[in-house]
């Protein structure tokens, strides 16, 4: 085979998978380390560690390759991504659905390595995976269902630490399933125009005028159920300073999305991976300085 045509071929993989914007892989990983590090007191087995990080990255690319496949049609008239490799022919439909298999096949390799509970949660994840690029046809909350899909990390990560899921577990699935119907909500915001004339749905549309005051009360449940998961592991002082930091950046958020500005609704999302390290890192030393 022509090497240059290899190597154009990785690249266009590459960006199919969006490894070039790795936003995406820290929003998802945020729940799973959160998750790991609550079901293991602060020492999560190193295998299963490993597991979801290279999990995490490899889902996350078959998400976006599966979700660009079935906007295929959209993406075209979308200025935000009509440069993105199917949209702009440098990559056929043929071609990313064995780029997503592929990507699918090896995440459930790394998956084999852990217990049988996880590996069957990980057909729940597989298909929350693979359909939800298509709920935006169908439904006028699909930012609720990738919160559904982004958030299943959680009892798959109790589940592989401790073959169980306990009440706290499903308390911070719901955290990070309203945490991922926020921001991608403010990420729907910048598209919000070329949604409307497309006909794709978001809640972006759905909540209309009252969407900043939508997502401020989410973003306040959200808080409070970090609370609630701290006050029910027995967390300290650090725990509760990175939540509140990380209460800190959705007010912060709250400012940017004021205007509606595409620009800073966007910043906005971004401003997301903070939030998830933010209280990542108040676990992680309150875990520490024990």
């Amino acid at each position: 085979m022509d090497k240059r045509w290899l190597l154009d071929r990785a690249q266009q993989y590459w960006l199919l998978g969006r490894f070039d914007k790795p936003i995406g892989i820290f929003i998802l990983l945020w729940p799973a380390l959160w998750a790991l590090w609550l079901a293991s007191d602060g020492k999560p087995d190193l295998r299963v560690l490993t597991v979801f990080c290279l999990g995490v990255v490899l889902m996350r690319a078959a998400g976006c390759v599966i979700n660009d496949y079935a906007d295929r049609d959209f993406d075209p008239h979308v200025e935000r991504t009509k440069q993105r490799p199917i949209a702009a022919g440098r990559v056929t439909p043929k071609e990313a659905l064995v780029v997503f298999a592929v990507l699918c096949l090896v995440a459930f390799g790394l998956v084999l390595l852990l217990n049988g509970y996880t590996i069957l949660l990980s057909f729940v994840g597989a298909f929350l995976a693979a359909s939800y690029p298509f709920m935006k046809r169908y439904t006028q909350l699909p930012q609720a269902y990738l919160g559904i899909a982004f958030g299943w990390a959680v009892p798959m990560a109790f589940a592989a630490q401790t073959n169980h899921i306990p009440l706290v577990a499903w308390l911070l699935y719901l955290a990070v399933l309203l945490w991922a119907l926020v921001y991608d909500t403010m990420y729907a915001m910048v598209d919000k125009e070329d949604d409307l004339k497309i006909g794709v749905k978001s809640t972006a549309i759905l909540f209309g005028a009252y969407d900043r005051h939508i997502m401020a009360v989410l973003q306040v449940i959200i808080v409070g159920l970090l609370l609630l998961v701290g006050h029910l592991k027995l967390l300290g002082g650090a725990y509760y300073t990175g939540v509140l930091i990380a209460a800190g950046l959705s007010v912060y958020q709250q400012k940017l999305i004021f205007k509606r500005d595409k620009a800073l609704c966007f910043k906005a999302f971004l401003n997301n991976n903070w939030f998830g390290l933010a209280v990542f890192v108040g676990m992680v030393l309150d875990y520490g300085l024990r």
